[in-house]
């Protein structure tokens, strides 16, 4: 049985610096107002970029997230349901090849905790779950992040 193993390196903010969006579910906005003492509707107004089918996190200039600190993620223990998961989604954990190429910039892959394949395609799953449409799942949207 093939696994994966992977552990977050303390102090490495390697995924959050690289290039493109964090997308965030309805829970996940919910969850980061709350712990930023804020209500939706301001968090929204302040953070939310909104499509007619997407909800991401806008990017201030010249950083690549609002809540990426020195210290690391200043929404930590509500981060959102993508960070959550990294590095087990869809794009990483199906193709042998895209692992190994994580590995390169991610100083996590291949150290710390062993996950059977079984185990890592759940993770995937659920972010498939999360983001029907990202991974064209539409129908099997769910917001209870």
């Amino acid at each position: 049985m093939r696994t994966l193993r992977f552990e977050c390196v303390p102090g490495c903010t390697a995924c959050c610096r690289r290039p493109g969006f964090v997308y965030l579910t309805e829970g996940d906005v919910r969850r980061i107002a709350a712990f930023l003492g804020m209500t939706r509707r301001e968090f929204e107004r302040r953070y939310v970029y909104r499509t007619r089918h997407r909800i991401r996190l806008r990017k201030p200039p010249g950083q690549p997230c609002h809540f990426l600190m020195s210290t690391g993620c200043a929404v930590h223990p509500v981060k959102p349901t993508q960070c959550r998961l990294f590095p087990f989604w869809p794009e990483f954990v199906e193709r042998v090849s895209a692992w190994s190429q994580l590995g390169r910039w991610c100083p996590g892959v291949g150290v710390g905790s062993r996950y059977s394949l079984g185990r890592a395609l759940e993770i995937a799953y659920a972010m498939r779950q999360a983001y029907p449409e990202l991974y064209g799942d539409v129908g099997t949207k769910s917001s209870k992040s």
